[in-house]
Parts: structure tokens; C-alpha cells; sequence
């Protein structure tokens, strides 16, 4: 009899905590849309001047590494940013193609002191990302940072839409949408695409709860002064994922708020992954910057997600053997179709416009997740631009962070 009520809790449990973590993520998510509204509804920075006659100047960091295909896509939305006063800080780490010539073009089309390109000749890791970015900030003279990556496009209204969330001092950041642009068929890059928005809405619901633990770090600003009062670049810890170890540092250390943005105009499109395998390396990159952050609070939260998800997804496999199981596998279900409508109603004109195929989301998402979670803590490797990026129980110790401010 004990055994037997043991059990029962345990399958009631398991239903009522996980979707009881996805309705406050929901809740989360409806208080960050309605912030951001408001953030845009006061109109800080958007057409004119602030109030005191000045417009902030933006720090816009970009790291490049062989990016020669896709870097001339970026360059064309930066050239035409609804914001006059922007600089733009590209870092060239070692790239081997002609992406440094493509820099120094479009350098020439500004007016001197707009553009600088930073060139590493050597990178020592161990996030090869995080190094080339710390030196980017420290030479950025803007009062916000603002960050993307090589391989995006961005909107003419970018800028000053991502300074309009900033207008509130007491906000120190706010992540951005980013999403996969791909006009290929197949599933496997339907899924991509769908991916990025799930994510997104994650994350964003974590802010709206006053949890942030992660966003994307190629749409992302920062208030200067909020970094300074951190203790710089130089106290993030050293993290595979970069974005989400500055924003839980900024969460923990400061008494800044961190955001979420909506709405189409400050969408950032990125490219897609052309094989299973390399789409797996990035997600699993991801994935494992959650499961080993080297924040307390980022990584039990994220593994407690990850971890209920996966057993709600191995549960189907034997039901047919326990079917009594099923509160398990059908709270899964439950709080996937509670995603999919939400990510659909909210960032839906961003994706491919088949939503029927989405239905298939429901079951093979938490499938992936599952997938990438096994694959995380088998301690399988994950690569960066060709380079191993070393999670924190493959890391050296011993090893120096950069000081990337002197």
C-alpha cells in the first residue's frame, strides 16, 4: 500500500509541477509582452532626441570569423539603421577567408571614427566567442552595447527599436527575437526555424517571471554603466554559452532589470544549419551551456527542465508496458501545445507559413530535447566555428580568464 501511494504521488506530481512550471512560464511570458508594450507605448529614443536634447551613442559588436558569405548580408542592413548615432566595432578573429577585405570596404563608406575592426592573430579560448567579444567591449565608447553576429540581418529600425526598451534606467539589458530564415523545404529546416521561436519564448518567459537565465547573444543590448557595475567583461565566467553566464551575472550582482523584446521590428534573421549533424552541434552547444552553466540557478533550472522533459518523453516508450505512466508522458504533450499556440500567436509571422506541420512539433520538440540532453551528459563534444569549444569539466583550471579591461 505504501509503494502503491508512493507511486501515485509520484505520477501526480510530476504532472502538477511540470505544468504548473509552464503556466507561470505563460504568465511570464504575457508580463514580459506587456512590459515591452509599454516600453514602446512611452516612445523612449525612438524618433527624436531624449529629453535632455542628446542621443545616446551605440556600441554595436560584432565578432567575424570566415563569415565572407554571409558578412555582406549584415553590412547591407547595418548601412541603412535608422539611428544616427551608432558605431559599429567588427573583431576579425583569424579569419582565413576574405572576410577582413569585406570589413574594410564597408569601413570606407562611413565617416572616420564610425566604424573600428579590431584583428586577433591569436585566440586563446576557451570560448573563442566570449575572448573576441571582451575585446570588442573594451574599446566600445557607447553608452549601450548592442551585440549580433556576423551571419544576420538585421531591420532598419534595429537600433533605436532595441534602445527603446533601454528608456527605463533601472533596466541594465534586454534580449531580442532572433530567428532562422530559410526558404528551403524539408523538415529539417522547418523545424530550425520553429526551434529559435520555442526558445525564444523560454527565455522570455523566464524574464517575465524575474528568472532570466539566458538569450540570444547576436540580439541582445546592454546598458554600459549596468556592465561597469558588475565589475566589467572580465567577471563573467567563462561559459559556452556566453550570453546567458553575462546575463545571469547581471541578474545576481546588480540590481538591474533584465527584459524582453517583441515585435517585428526588432526581428533579427540568422542562416540555417544544412545538415542534421551540424544543426545538432549548435543546439547541443545550447543545450549544454544550460546543463553545465556555471551559474547555480541557470544550471538547476535549466536541468530540472531538461530532466523532467526527458523522463515525460522516455515514459512513452514503456507505456505500453506501464501504461499507468501516462501522467507523465501527457503532461509533456499537454505543455508542448500550450508552447506551440503561444510561440504561433506571438512570433508566427516570422516562420515558415505551414502551421499545420507544427502539430508534429509537439511530439518531436521534447523528443530533441530529450535527444540533446543524453548526448549532454555523455559528455559528447561540441565544436565552434571548427574549433572544440571546451565546457567547464573539460576546462583547465588553473587557466587565467582574460583581463579584457586593463
Amino acid at each position: 500500500m505504501t509503494i502503491q501511494l508512493w507511486y501515485g504521488l509520484f505520477r501526480a506530481g510530476f504532472a502538477v509541477v511540470f505544468m504548473g512550471l509552464h503556466i507561470a512560464l505563460m504568465i511570464g511570458l504575457l508580463v514580459a509582452w506587456q512590459r515591452d508594450r509599454r516600453a514602446c507605448a512611452q516612445g523612449f529614443f525612438l524618433w527624436g532626441p531624449t529629453p535632455q536634447g542628446v542621443l545616446p551613442r551605440v556600441s554595436v559588436i560584432i565578432p567575424v570569423h570566415n563569415e565572407q558569405v554571409w558578412l555582406p548580408y549584415l553590412l547591407q542592413s547595418l548601412a541603412v539603421q535608422e539611428y544616427p548615432k551608432a558605431e559599429f566595432i567588427f573583431i576579425d578573429d583569424r579569419s582565413s577567408d576574405a572576410s577582413l577585405e569585406i570589413l574594410w570596404r564597408f569601413a570606407g563608406t562611413f565617416p572616420e571614427g564610425t566604424v573600428q575592426i579590431i584583428t586577433l592573430q591569436e585566440n586563446p579560448g576557451p570560448n573563442y566567442k566570449q575572448y573576441a567579444l571582451g575585446k570588442g567591449i573594451a574599446v566600445a565608447s557607447g553608452e549601450f552595447l548592442l551585440f549580433t553576429d556576423a551571419d544576420c540581418q538585421v531591420p532598419p529600425t534595429w537600433i533605436r527599436s532595441m534602445l527603446a526598451r533601454m528608456g527605463d534606467t533601472q533596466v541594465g539589458l534586454t534580449i531580442g527575437p532572433v530567428f532562422k530564415c530559410s526558404q528551403e523545404p524539408g523538415f529539417l529546416y522547418q523545424y530550425q526555424c520553429f526551434d529559435h521561436a520555442v526558445r525564444y519564448m523560454y527565455l522570455a518567459g523566464s524574464t517575465g517571471i524575474g528568472a532570466a537565465g539566458g538569450g540570444f547573444g547576436n540580439n541582445l543590448i546592454l546598458r554600459e554603466e549596468a556592465l561597469r557595475s558588475i565589475g566589467g567583461y572580465t567577471t563573467v565566467p567563462v561559459s559556452p554559452t556566453e550570453d546567458a553566464a553575462l546575463i545571469a551575472r547581471l541578474r545576481d550582482c546588480s540590481t538591474y532589470q533584465i527584459r524582453s523584446a517583441f515585435g517585428k521590428e526588432v526581428f533579427v534573421m540568422t542562416g540555417v544549419e544544412h545538415s542534421w549533424e551540424d544543426f545538432t552541434n549548435q543546439a547541443l552547444r545550447w543545450n549544454n551551456g544550460g546543463l553545465f552553466s556555471p551559474d547555480p540557478a541557470t544550471r538547476f533550472n535549466f536541468r530540472i527542465l531538461m530532466i523532467t522533459i526527458s523522463t515525460g518523453i522516455l515514459a512513452l516508450f514503456v507505456l505500453p508496458i506501464i501504461p499507468s505512466l501516462w501522467p507523465l508522458s501527457g503532461a509533456i504533450l499537454l505543455a508542448m501545445i500550450l508552447n506551440t499556440l503561444a510561440t504561433l500567436k506571438l512570433f508566427g509571422s516570422a516562420l515558415p507559413p505551414k502551421k499545420t506541420i507544427y502539430l508534429i512539433h509537439v511530439v518531436f520538440t521534447p523528443l530533441y530535447f530529450t535527444v540533446l540532453t543524453i548526448l549532454g551528459f555523455c559528455r559528447f563534444k561540441v565544436t565552434w566555428k571548427g574549433n572544440i569549444l571546451k565546457t567547464p569539466w573539460q576546462q583547465d583550471k588553473k587557466q587565467p580568464v582574460p583581463n579584457y579591461r586593463e
